[in-house]
């Protein structure tokens, strides 16, 4: 049975500080990394999905990535299907993130 790939990225929303950004980027300039005006930190979720990715998969990953992988009061989140060359196709967001 061929396996698919969805990757769920969740980020902070933007209003939200972010201390972890904040102290890499405190620290680039240091590191000889010059150039970089902001680091924003997040989390990527790689979920291995028996059989097809169609609609009612999809809906049960948004739902999962909404009630489990994300806290939707101050982060957004992304979902992508990666194809076999391992390119992501954005499939759906939560309310207010960035595609």
């Amino acid at each position: 049975m061929p396996v698919a790939r969805v990757v769920v990225d969740v980020m902070l929303k933007p209003e939200i500080l972010d201390p972890q950004g904040q102290a890499v980027q405190r620290a680039l300039p240091r590191l000889g990394f010059d150039g970089i005006s902001d680091v924003r930190q997040g989390k990527r979720f790689e979920l291995e999905v028996d059989g097809p990715v169609d609609d009612a998969a999809l809906a049960r990953i948004h739902e999962l990535a909404e009630s489990f992988l994300a806290n939707t009061v101050i982060e957004n989140f992304i979902v992508k299907v990666e194809d076999a060359s391992g390119a992501e196709e954005p499939v759906s967001s939560a309310a207010g993130a960035e595609k």
